[in-house]
């Protein structure tokens, strides 16, 4: 499967439930409240979640990238990062590679579960947050598949398309 297909459908799946049930930003739990996110256990038990799910790619790996926040690597090469109170903004995020223009899409449908990272999105990278009350975890894993098409080798994303993670899903 493509990674713009990957990103279509994940566009479109957000699309149907904004058109359908969209409610402000501001009405969403945890947007705008800080003591309504996650506490720290279920923010470790999503973060080990994501590590098993990055680790279950084709040579993929987990790396620390400072106290709290964490490195998708495949062969060396980023695809995403896990961060933690990035600068002390206390929220903990996802930020990934994504198709040029999706990052844009995504925050626009749904800007209380995604948005456009600081540094990294003026070059496409998404941003989802991970200490709301409720994640979809077929979000979060369509939005690591897809960075991770997007980096690593051909052969790699081979073997990816035969496995759990292929267009047969």
């Amino acid at each position: 499967m493509e990674p713009l297909q990957v990103f279509e459908r994940l566009i479109f799946y957000i699309a149907g439930k904004a058109v359908s049930s969209y409610r402000s930003p501001m009405s969403i739990p945890g947007a705008a409240n800080p003591s309504s996110r996650v506490n720290r256990s279920v923010v470790a038990r999503r973060r080990a979640r994501i590590v098993a799910l990055v680790e279950s790619l084709p040579e993929a790996a987990v790396t620390a990238a400072g106290n709290q926040h964490l490195s998708l690597e495949v062969r060396r090469k980023r695809f995403g990062y896990y961060l933690d109170d990035h600068h002390g903004d206390g929220r903990v995020a996802l930020n990934c590679k994504a198709e040029p223009g999706a990052n844009q899409s995504l925050a626009h449908f749904a800007p209380e579960r995604f948005h456009v990272p600081a540094y990294l999105g003026p070059r496409g990278w998404i941003g989802l947050w991970i200490d709301l009350p409720k994640i979809s975890w077929e979000e979060v894993q369509c939005i690591i598949v897809d960075a991770y098409r997007l980096t690593a080798p051909k052969r790699l994303v081979a073997q990816l398309d035969v496995g759990p993670f292929g267009a047969g899903e």
